[in-house]
């Protein structure tokens, strides 16, 4: 059977990584081809290399200053002349970026079978966050094997009206990635750190980049990063800061300089693994941040006003706090301050798998296409 895995986000990398690990150890039953759209270009790369991933096809979809206009209509032309080259038997996306949703879609107008992983996230708010929702929430319309990474999300899959013959509880591959990661040797830490000797302080990992957090929602947390430093001596904040312009402008107006704030470039996989290892806690918007910290039993605080990954809320590994400097401020300094709300924290259980979804994954589409494959090609006019 032939695979065509699609990525072009650092996130959909490091999900998708653990599965084609898993399908490149089967070379004589699949032949795996992956295709990048190229809209993280930088970042993507450094994962690429990280887990010796090659590509044989590379959109490069990149324009300075792209919208989601660009994104789409370069996407969808790419993915046209792929997929007639290829003729895969399935196409794997991950997640709920707009690459994703188009390559869904176009593969969907070729008739070709799409699998997504990381199927079912929602948060109920077609803007929140945004177009990641309205992404998702789409591309469950066109897919044909829905790899949900928890109960909650399987059962939204079939909410939506998915045959549940196609819906598997699978878990989710970020652990997969994050404990692997872990294993490895650990990268040197930047030099701005260890100067603060975080060996003997609190170190509380930032990071941010959502749309919807973009201005004041933004400005609001970061105030909130300068006043947990006023209160709290022995904490120490690292911050990778994002690319886009407009974190980069918020953090110049709101953080400045502060003798135990640690304001980096954005760091390399692994070297962010293991200094999310080291963190007392992660202050983040990020959905994957969520997951990744819960894996490696570190307590969570979320910066937005709805999330997708109610299952760690509920779990008792993060807190839901809101964008209100005030709020996030209470929220950051119970952990600090409380030790039993610290400790239960750190004890509760990752509700996301345990580390063998990719193995899941493959040995579901090995059954479906290792033997099926030319009855599903002749069904579907191919």
């Amino acid at each position: 059977m032939k695979v065509l895995t699609v990525f072009g986000t650092r996130p959909e990398a490091i999900k998708l990584a653990p599965v084609l690990q898993r399908l490149a150890e089967a070379p004589s039953l699949i032949e795996s081809v992956v295709c990048v759209t190229g809209q993280h270009r930088q970042m993507l790369d450094q994962i690429l290399r990280l887990f010796d991933i090659r590509p044989q096809h590379d959109l490069d979809i990149m324009l300075d200053g792209q919208d989601l206009f660009d994104i789409s209509v370069r996407t969808l032309a790419g993915m046209k002349r792929v997929l007639a080259a290829e003729r895969p038997d399935v196409v794997l996306v991950q997640g709920d970026t707009t690459s994703a949703f188009l390559a869904g879609l176009a593969s969907f107008y070729q008739r070709i079978p799409v699998g997504h992983v990381e199927a079912g996230l929602r948060t109920g708010n077609r803007y929140d966050p945004f177009p990641e929702e309205m992404n998702r929430t789409l591309l469950t319309q066109v897919v044909t094997h829905h790899f949900a990474p928890t109960a909650r999300a399987r059962q939204n899959v079939l909410d939506a009206g998915a045959d549940p013959s196609g819906v598997h509880l699978t878990g989710n591959t970020v652990v997969d990635a994050i404990r692997a990661v872990v294993r490895m040797p650990a990268p040197p830490l930047p030099a701005a750190l260890v100067r603060l000797d975080p060996d003997r302080r609190r170190l509380i990992v930032v990071t941010s980049h959502r749309r919807e957090s973009f201005g004041v929602p933004m400005r609001n947390v970061f105030l909130a990063v300068r006043d947990v430093l006023a209160r709290h001596p022995d904490v120490v904040v690292v911050f990778p800061v994002h690319m886009n312009p407009n974190v980069r402008a918020a953090v110049d107006d709101t953080l400045g300089t502060h003798e135990r704030l640690v304001l980096l470039e954005p760091l390399a996989y692994d070297s962010f693994a293991h200094l999310m290892r080291r963190a007392y806690l992660l202050l983040t918007d990020s959905g994957g941040v969520q997951e990744e910290a819960s894996a490696l039993g570190k307590p969570v605080v979320v910066v937005r006003d709805t999330t997708e990954r109610g299952e760690s809320v509920d779990a008792g590994v993060s807190i839901l706090a809101g964008r209100e400097r005030g709020a996030v401020v209470a929220a950051i300094g119970r952990l600090l301050d409380d030790a039993a709300a610290y400790q239960a924290m750190t004890r509760a259980e990752c509700p996301y798998g345990d580390g063998h979804a990719a193995a899941r994954i493959v040995d579901l589409l090995v059954s479906e296409y290792a033997e099926g494959g030319e009855r599903r090609r002749v069904a579907s006019g191919r």
